[in-house]
């Protein structure tokens, strides 16, 4: 919940930010000179790619989070079977033991969404984000029936 929390927060702050942004960029065009409509023009550009990574990002999480749910319902999330330092941290020597087993599952079966989700957390344990997110999106993709590329 703290996690969902914070996205929103940080959501907000960010929309609120482009709001700020996108009216100096109208006040800019608003001058009417040339070189102002251009940077005004270039000003705008920020937020409406601001806008559209918070969107894409947002659906993904949301897509993401319907996965786990529907996986905790089926009784298949994974176990958290991985030792902890003193400090709380995953030990990497267990991080990398469970994402062998993750991968080799995966290999087995590279159609199933399933294992797919569970070699992202397991990507998200080894602190490697981009694989974790590239797994995430190839299991969301083969739950939805799209097409993947290998």
């Amino acid at each position: 919940m703290r996690a969902k929390i914070t996205y929103l927060v940080t959501a907000a702050v960010l929309v609120f930010y482009f709001v700020l942004v996108g009216s100096r960029g109208v006040m800019l065009i608003e001058s009417g000179t040339p070189m102002t409509v251009t940077f005004g023009i270039a000003v705008l550009i920020l937020p409406v790619i601001g806008l559209w990574f918070l969107w894409k990002n947002t659906q993904f999480v949301r897509k993401a989070n319907a996965l786990a749910a529907e996986l905790e319902a089926e009784g298949g999330l994974p176990v958290d079977e991985l030792t902890r330092l003193p400090s709380g941290r995953i030990d990497r020597d267990s991080a990398d033991e469970v994402f062998a087993k993750r991968k080799a599952e995966t290999e087995a079966a590279p159609d199933d969404w399933r294992c797919w989700f569970r070699l992202a957390v397991a990507y998200h344990d080894a602190r490697d984000t981009p694989r974790a997110r590239k797994a995430m999106q190839r299991a969301i993709a083969l739950h939805e029936g799209k097409p993947v590329s290998a």
